[in-house]
């Protein structure tokens, strides 16, 4: 009994293994033939049953044999959004432009031209790695706002290329913020300067003006004798604008302070200087002087104790 039970299940795996084979065989017999026409019909249907794979593979057959004959615009249109599909956005966005390029005249060019685009935006990676994807996809969307004014996609796309900017302005501040981290304070300065002219309405203004008056104040605070007098006084500039631009903000003690502190630091870099004019040891020992103190890893972001 137990024989003919293991006989039975040995011939249903058997039969089971030759219908697989011959599925596969089927298909691979198909894409080696010399039946295009059946190719063609074979790989719209695998493409409508969401069997996309086998569909790529006989587009991919297809391609070259349909250059320049009538049935190549559905079949390149296929092939684009196969790709697409597949989630392959490198090779479906260079399809989809080819495809407008192509057959600008197409009712299909339109949707192609967007769809070039938005595989930039879905290639575009976390603000944290290189942005150049976030930059193509920014100026695709645009030329597709440019040529297609009055397209139905024209407000998504203008959402995509807002999502993108956001992007980009969250990687200027936090590439700012790390200039402050790891204590290189001009450079902070310059960066969070620079993003507030990039993103004059950027939701981080605020905070970022903020961290301008104490960079500029660490700046000063690191800075050699000679240079702390300008340094201290650009940094109650910058505290004093802040203090206008915002009069109820949560950093505005914090900036309050920091003015006074470099009111004081630039008081006592001047009566430091002044005294060096007469004392030539002292002159000569600010004169060696680094023109920027380094400080340890526990100092750092930490401001210099001013002697009064």
């Amino acid at each position: 009994m137990f024989k003919k039970q293991l006989t039975l299940l040995a011939s249903v795996l058997a039969l089971l293994i030759i219908t697989l084979g011959s599925c596969k065989s089927k298909y691979e017999k198909l894409k080696a033939s010399n039946d295009y026409a059946k190719k063609y019909q074979e790989a719209i249907k695998y493409y409508n049953k969401q069997d996309y794979n086998k569909a790529l593979g006989l587009f991919e057959v297809l391609v070259e044999r349909y250059r320049g004959r009538a049935e190549a615009e559905d079949l390149f249109y296929y092939y684009a959004f196969t790709n697409y599909k597949l989630k392959d956005y490198t090779a479906a966005r260079y399809h989809f432009k080819t495809f407008a390029d192509t057959y600008p005249s197409s009712t299909r060019a339109e949707e192609c031209r967007f769809f070039s685009a938005y595989c930039y935006y879905l290639d575009s990676p976390i603000y944290s790695l290189d942005q150049d994807n976030t930059l193509k996809a920014i100026e695709s969307l645009q030329l597709f706002i440019n040529l297609y004014p009055k397209s139905d996609r024209v407000t998504e796309a203008s959402k995509l290329i807002q999502n993108l900017r956001d992007k980009l302005e969250t990687k200027a501040y936090a590439n700012a913020k790390l200039y402050l981290t790891i204590s290189d304070y001009q450079s902070a300065v310059i960066a969070f300067n620079n993003a507030l002219r990039d993103y004059p309405d950027t939701k981080y203004g605020e905070e970022m003006e903020y961290l301008i008056v104490k960079a500029q104040y660490l700046y000063a605070s690191h800075s050699r004798e000679d240079k702390q007098e300008d340094r201290y006084n650009l940094a109650v500039v910058y505290a004093n604008q802040f203090n206008e631009k915002f009069p109820s903000s949560k950093y505005g003690s914090d900036a309050k302070d920091l003015a006074k502190d470099s009111e004081r630091g630039a008081q006592y870099a001047k009566r430091i200087m002044a005294e060096a004019t007469n004392n030539y040891k002292l002159a000569e020992k600010l004169a060696k002087k680094d023109s920027v103190k380094t400080s340890a890893p526990s100092e750092k972001n930490q401001p210099q104790k001013i002697p009064y």
